[in-house]
């Protein structure tokens, strides 16, 4: 039976494009875990609006893991351990393609082994005026004991242009998603069962 029990945190977020960026457009991501039927998924939701048309988006592709993908439009999550330092780093394409990585220590990224055998699954909408990522990202590429988040993207113009979002920005003199002081969102938790009505 699917699990009707509702969503947790599911608030729609606005990213900000770094103070020395600009860009005509609003970017907002959710966060939401399901129930234990979805085996505690996690759920990112990006909303791209504004000036579509002026930016260059990576063409569908088939979906799998890749190198590079900040360097073009791509939507990004950080999750710390809730015990620190050590954190992974997510990339999603909206060609389809994703990267997953773990760092023991800021920058300090660990030696990577084969492609996990479950990787995210990515959706996307394009539309005239709107840009939307969604993102299936399985519980076994994630922490053990999720903490804090970065929720970011880098968005490229057709020009060539790139700005950075994120929301917050914690050196005012130039993008560090690297930065924990940016990931000021805090781990979602599944609903739990004794709080909730059955399905």
């Amino acid at each position: 039976m699917p699990d009707s029990r509702p969503p947790v945190d599911a608030r729609a977020l606005a990213l900000r494009p770094h103070p020395v960026e600009a860009a005509p457009l609003d970017l907002t991501v959710a966060v939401r875990v399901l129930g234990p039927a979805h085996d505690g998924h996690w759920h990112l939701h990006y909303t791209l609006s504004g000036a579509i048309d002026l930016l260059r988006i990576p063409a569908p592709t088939t979906s799998g893991p890749a190198d590079g993908l900040w360097r073009h439009t791509c939507m990004e999550a950080f999750v710390q351990d809730a015990d620190g330092p050590a954190y992974r780093e997510f990339n999603f394409s909206p060609s389809g393609q994703w990267a997953a990585y773990r760092f023991r220590t800021e920058r300090a990224r660990e030696p990577g082994g084969p492609p996990p055998a479950q990787g995210p699954d990515i959706r996307v909408e394009h539309g005239a005026r709107s840009l939307t990522v969604r993102v299936r990202l399985p519980q076994v590429l994630l922490p053990d004991q999720p903490g804090a988040i970065g929720l970011t993207a880098v968005i490229e113009t057709r020009d060539g242009t790139v700005s950075h979002w994120a929301l917050h920005h914690p050196r005012p003199e130039r993008p560090d998603f690297h930065h924990s002081a940016g990931w000021t969102h805090r781990s979602p938790q599944p609903p739990s069962p004794s709080v909730l009505p059955s399905a």
